[in-house]
């Protein structure tokens, strides 16, 4: 960033510079935000420009050579015209000069002229008169300059008064940045029109038809709400365009956002808009967001909609599990149906349905050294989370390691206790669910399985970074405080990419334990259709995502991933940081 700001002429601005310097030296007593803020005010062309010519104006009577030889060129310049306006009709030339004289453009050079001859640099305010009456409300008139930007102010009708006021003052804004209108004062007049008794819409059309400077009359509030920003940052859990929401009160004042983006929420003081910048634009003015009380309710509202539309589909009734690290997990009902299901996806899924998602408040999560978070592929059945899952292990298995899971069947012949499942009674597996101590559990041909919460503890407290690929739902298990996950979504390519990839690479279906064969269209459209699901369910709970189009390229990812999530500070829910 460059420190001094130089003048038309070549040379450093004493002035600037001192501040620039000043600006320096004070960087670590000062607010960041407000440092970068005056820094690039300081150093912006504007400014360069103004200065320029306040350094021209100031050095007026002090050089001869562009001193004013009057103060009263447009005063000339009528006389001129009353002389020429009878010889018009006699002389071509008179009648020339008679028309360039009464040009807009040399007008406003010869007003510009006499105004900078006089000295003439600032509005006038009307004189205050001698006598006040004490009752009589304090007026202050304000000017801003009407640019490409909006104001960055909204203004509403009070309920009880009729009058028109201030609503909010959007951080950033130019009126925030003007420190002149405050929440609350009163309108009474834009560019002289009074605004008694219109409406909202007739001041905005106001606004909207004013060119150069607008000039508020306004009686101040009786007092001034705190504008400081607050530091709370969320994550969006939707999309949100400001063009198609009706209830908004400024279209032009709000703010764009995905599903996914960090938001800091600089005021809650309106209780159904927020105001918010995108992470990291801290010199863009704020926008307006749907709190989260508002975001809620139109969600219940969609709902309730689609309900009495009869558009809401019951799903399926029951789902068949496979055990967990078998070569055929989260079974969609193909095969041999199960005799009986420890919990019934359907009804997780209508419950997590009734979770209504809209942001969640966020901090930095720093990486310590030696505890290092699980990572947890989710994905759809047959899309290769496993398969994604045993390749990080592999690639270091003193590093990477992936919980034992427990059942309830017999050992097979040339399986090692503890090495492929941890052996229990039924008796003694059954007790364990009930007091909680699986983060997922299903029942397959008659034998339980499942994956105990202390198996991932142990690994985690032993240094080691624990690999899981569970079933989604376990998400409500594993997403806590005390674990920190780092929750990887893998999701298919496209229909094509799908077969494509699969039958070049031979890949072989995971949804039929007796037969070796590949995947079949029917399997690849149920695949991307159980992925879109998850994604509307769960996706907003996990922090990135991984295209298994190409395994190796994957991979590839995956491995970038979890270097991340060892080395840098990253975004997570609050709760957990604190």
């Amino acid at each position: 960033m460059t420190a001094t700001l130089m003048a038309s002429d070549g040379s450093y601005d004493p002035v600037i510079s001192k501040l620039i310097t000043s600006l320096k030296e004070t960087e670590n007593l000062s607010d960041e935000q407000d440092l970068g803020f005056l820094q690039n005010l300081l150093q912006s062309k504007e400014l360069n420009a103004l200065v320029n010519v306040h350094s021209k104006v100031a050095k007026i009577n002090k050089d001869d050579r562009i001193a004013p030889l009057l103060s009263s060129s447009m005063q000339v310049l009528m006389e001129v015209l009353e002389l020429l306006a009878p010889r018009c009709h006699i002389s071509p030339l008179c009648k020339e000069i008679f028309n360039l004289l009464q040009t807009p453009h040399l007008q406003s050079i010869l007003l510009a002229h006499d105004a900078i001859a006089q000295k003439d640099f600032y509005p006038h305010l009307p004189d205050i008169p001698v006598e006040v009456d004490e009752d009589e409300e304090t007026i202050k008139i304000v000017q801003l300059v009407k640019s490409n930007e909006p104001l960055g102010a909204t203004i509403k009708t009070d309920e009880e008064t009729g009058k028109i006021i201030i609503a909010r003052i959007m951080h950033g804004g130019a009126a925030d940045r003007s420190g002149l209108i405050h929440v609350g004062d009163e309108v009474i007049e834009v560019n002289n029109i009074n605004v008694e008794g219109k409406t909202p819409s007739d001041v905005l059309s106001i606004l909207q038809n004013s060119e150069g400077t607008i000039t508020f009359k306004l009686v101040p509030s009786d007092g001034k709400l705190d504008q400081r920003e607050s530091k709370v940052r969320v994550r969006a859990y939707f999309n949100y365009e400001p063009e198609g929401d009706p209830y908004i009160p400024c279209k032009e004042a709000g703010l764009e956002f995905q599903r996914g983006d960090i938001l800091h929420i600089v005021s809650q003081d309106d209780s159904y808009w927020w105001q918010a910048r995108k992470e990291g634009e801290k010199t863009t003015r704020a926008g307006l967001i749907p709190s989260r009380a508002l975001q809620e309710r139109r969600i219940l509202h969609e709902r309730t909609q689609k309900e009495s539309n009869g558009e809401v589909k019951s799903s399926c009734t029951s789902i068949c599990s496979t055990p967990p690290g078998s070569p055929n997990p989260n079974n969609p009902c193909r095969g041999p149906k199960t005799k009986k299901i420890m919990y019934d996806t359907a009804e997780n899924d209508d419950f997590d349905r009734e979770m209504i998602a809209t942001y969640e408040e966020v901090a930095k999560l720093y990486p310590r050294p030696g505890v290092y978070r699980p990572i947890v592929l989710i994905g759809a059945p047959g899309v290769g989370r496993n398969e994604l899952k045993r390749r990080l292990v592999a690639r270091d298995p003193e590093k990477y390691k992936s919980p034992v899971p427990y059942t309830t069947r017999p050992m097979r012949p040339g399986e090692v206790a503890g090495r492929e499942y941890l052996f229990v009674t039924r008796e003694k597996m059954e007790a364990d669910i009930e007091s909680g101590k699986f983060i997922e559990h299903g029942e397959y041909k008659g034998h339980f399985y499942g994956t105990a919460a202390d198996s991932v503890k142990t690994i985690v407290n032993a240094g080691c970074v624990c690999v899981l690929a569970p079933h989604y739902q376990a998400l409500k298990s594993l997403r806590t405080a005390q674990l920190k996950p780092y929750i990887i979504h893998i999701r298919p390519p496209s229909f094509e990419e799908l077969k494509k990839t699969r039958t070049k690479a031979r890949a072989r279906s995971t949804f039929d334990e007796t037969n070796s064969r590949g995947f079949t269209d029917e399997e690849f459209n149920d695949m991307i259709k159980s992925d879109e699901r998850i994604n509307f369910l769960y996706g907003h709970f996990c922090d990135d995502q991984i295209e298994n189009g190409d395994l190796t390229e994957a991979f590839e990812k995956l491995v970038t991933l979890a270097n991340k999530c060892e080395s840098e500070p990253l975004w997570a829910p609050a709760a957990w940081v604190q």
